[in-house]
């Protein structure tokens, strides 16, 4: 669910960056998916930084914050909550701005329709015209994604409102994400440089 995240750590060269995305859309081994060799490449990077920030003590410390009525959740939340702390710090990590960034992978992505999955191209059409990687730097456009993101399951949850959480304790989250981000930062360019070694 964090979309951003991923397409930022991700390498920026096209069929990986589909591939960066796509990690939240495929499941399954990789030598059965039926994509580009790079794509696939870029789906294994995605999985990589999912591992590591699973496993990371600020990453869990944010879940722990999520209130036990929201706590099986607390992956999603996160994700989301930390796609908007990097949207709203876009400033300490890139010189680029968030709107070029986005509109560059806006184009990217669906420049490349042909290798898209069915389940997952409405998104990414929906997403590029509604722009939401530069929009989640708002919190009423994070409330209504993660209302949205509740509507996907067949029975009623939690999540709705869940962006409260965040408001509530936004210094708290903030402090963990602005202590993670350097790490999976450079995890994520040592694994990249390994990926490209490897080709």
């Amino acid at each position: 669910m964090n979309f951003l995240a991923h397409l930022f750590l991700g390498p920026q060269q096209p069929q990986l960056a589909l591939g960066s995305l796509l990690g939240d859309f495929v499941k399954g081994p990789l030598v059965s998916m039926q994509l580009p060799e790079q794509v696939k490449q870029g789906v294994w990077l995605h999985r990589r930084i999912d591992s590591f920030t699973d496993a990371h003590p600020m990453v869990i410390r944010s879940k722990q914050r999520v209130s036990a009525t929201r706590r099986r959740f607390a992956g999603i939340m996160v994700d989301m909550f930390y796609d908007h702390l990097l949207a709203a710090h876009w400033h300490r990590y890139s010189d680029r701005s968030i709107e070029h960034f986005t509109q560059d992978m806006y184009a990217v992505l669906l420049a490349q329709r042909a290798a898209i999955p069915q389940s997952a191209w409405p998104i990414i059409q929906r997403m590029a015209q509604q722009d939401w990687l530069t929009s989640y730097a708002e919190l009423a456009s994070l409330h209504q994604a993660v209302n949205n993101i509740s509507r996907r399951f067949t029975r009623a949850t939690t999540l709705p409102g869940g962006v409260a959480e965040l408001e509530a304790e936004y210094s708290a989250f903030e402090e963990d994400f602005l202590s993670f981000m350097p790490e999976v930062i450079e995890f994520a360019r040592a694994e990249a440089t390994f990926l490209g070694s490897s080709r």
